[in-house]
C-alpha cells in the first residue's frame, strides 16, 4: 500500500470520493479518501463480519474498534439505534469522515474518539476536530472489529488487549481476521492473554477469513 493506513495524520493528499453501499440492509451514502483503510469499497473482511455477526445489543454501549471510514460504526448504529457507538481509530482522517457519514446518514448515536499510538484515548485537547474522549471506566455490551492485522504482532496485540477487557460480563467480540494472516494463532493468544472468565473461539469462516468471538462470561 502506498502509505499505511493506521498513521495518525495521512500525508497523502485528501480526496474525497462517494460510494453508494448497503449495511445491515440500508442503503448508505458515504465519503471516503486516500490514506484510510480501504478507501474505495467496503472491504471483504468487513463484508464477512458484517454477513456473519449475530445482531447487536439494541442498547448500551457498542465499540468499532480501528473504524476506518465507519462502515461497521454505521452497520451498528442503523442495526441498534438506540446504543451508543464509539468508533476508534489513530486516523484523523479516517474519523473525520467517520463523522461526517454518521452524520450524512443521520446517525445521531455514532461518537468518534482518537488513540495514539498505544491504543490509549487521546485526553480532550488533542482530540482531532468532531471527536470527544471516550470515558475511561466505560465498558462494552459488544465489540466490532476489522483489525488492523498489518501493523504487526506485537501493535496489535497491544490494541486488542487495551479494549477487549472492556467487555462487560455478558458481553462478546467479534473479530474478522484473514486466516492466511494468522486468524488460527490469535484464538489461543487470546484465550490465554485475556485470562479468567473470557473465552475466545471461531465463531465462523468465509472466504478466506475467519471470525474470532470473545465471550466475557463471568
Amino acid at each position: 500500500m502506498a502509505e499505511q493506513y493506521f498513521s495518525a495524520e495521512p500525508s497523502s493528499k485528501d480526496v474525497r470520493r462517494t460510494l453508494n453501499v448497503t449495511l445491515q440492509g440500508h442503503d448508505a451514502q458515504v465519503q471516503v479518501s486516500n490514506g484510510v483503510f480501504s478507501g474505495s469499497r467496503v472491504d471483504l473482511g468487513t463484508s464477512v463480519l458484517l454477513k456473519h455477526a449475530p445482531e447487536p445489543p439494541v442498547s448500551g454501549n457498542v465499540l468499532d474498534l480501528g473504524c476506518g471510514w465507519g462502515p461497521i460504526a454505521l452497520a451498528l448504529a442503523f442495526a441498534s439505534p438506540e446504543a451508543n457507538v464509539w468508533a476508534v481509530d489513530v486516523n484523523e482522517r479516517a474519523l473525520e469522515l467517520t463523522h461526517v457519514n454518521a452524520e450524512a446518514n443521520g446517525c445521531r448515536n455514532i461518537h468518534t474518539t482518537q488513540v495514539d499510538e498505544t491504543s490509549t484515548p487521546l485526553p480532550a485537547d488533542r482530540q482531532s476536530a468532531r471527536c470527544e474522549p471516550i470515558p475511561g471506566d466505560l465498558t462494552f455490551d459488544a465489540i466490532w472489529s476489522n483489525p488492523p492485522i498489518r501493523i504487526g504482532k506485537e501493535a496489535l496485540h497491544t490494541l486488542l488487549m487495551a479494549w477487549l477487557p472492556k467487555l462487560k460480563v455478558g458481553g462478546a467480540a467479534y473479530l474478522v481476521v484473514q486466516k492466511n494472516l494468522g486468524s488460527d494463532s490469535l484464538i489461543p493468544w487470546l484465550d490465554e492473554s485475556l485470562g479468567e472468565g473470557f473465552t475466545a473461539s471461531k465463531y465462523a469462516s468465509s472466504k478466506g477469513f475467519r471470525i474470532i468471538e470473545v465471550r466475557h462470561e463471568i
